[in-house]
């Protein structure tokens, strides 16, 4: 998968940690009659995802209808930043570094990712609605234990022994540390800040 492909299913499917438009209750989505952005409003929502000691000279990017991404601004740090998709119910942009992209894409891709090669995701701005038991669940069913956190960040690619310190319960307290996809290639700590 390329980079331009996972960060477009990054937003709209937002890593699988946010609700998709079809959640609504009554399929709308209120958020689809926006006009689109312009580049200070890309920027100004996308670096509310991270300290701004990161989203300052983080790269910005922007999804395109055709599916491209487009780069808003050029950063010098590593991490790469998005700003709030449309397409879903609540504050979502997101920033992450080089090894967060990677892991990301390996979990777009249904492949494993490298492991004891950590990265680190910021999603200050929101929070994350999705199921802490399926990787890739869009909308909350009976066996999938929908979570809600807050804004908070993640820890990706560590080794398995890492998680181990940390509750992997299918229904956790989401106000504390947690495993979210415990037991799958794709676990990650969870680390509300709110």
């Amino acid at each position: 998968m390329s980079r331009t492909t996972l960060a477009l299913t990054l937003i709209t499917a937002a890593l699988g940690l946010c609700t998709a438009p079809s959640a609504y209750a009554d399929g709308t989505n209120p958020s689809a009659s926006k006009a689109t952005p312009s580049d200070a409003e890309l920027i100004a929502s996308a670096m509310q995802a991270a300290p701004s000691k990161v989203s300052a000279d983080a790269t910005i990017v922007a999804p395109q209808p055709d599916g491209t991404l487009r780069t808003v601004r050029q950063g010098t740090n590593g991490f790469t930043c998005m700003a709030d998709s449309p397409t879903t119910p609540g504050p979502d942009p997101m920033c992450m570094d080089k090894s967060a992209m990677q892991w990301a894409g390996a979990w777009m891709g249904h492949k494993p990712p490298a492991t004891g090669n950590v990265g680190l995701m910021y999603m200050l701005a929101g929070g994350t609605d999705a199921s802490n038991t399926d990787p890739y669940a869009t909308a909350p069913s009976a066996g999938n234990h929908w979570v809600e956190t807050g804004p908070h960040v993640m820890v990706v690619g560590a080794d398995a022994s890492f998680y181990d310190q940390y509750p992997k319960t299918a229904d956790p307290e989401t106000g504390a540390p947690y495993v979210m996809w415990a037991g799958t290639p794709y676990q990650h700590l969870m680390v509300p800040i709110k």
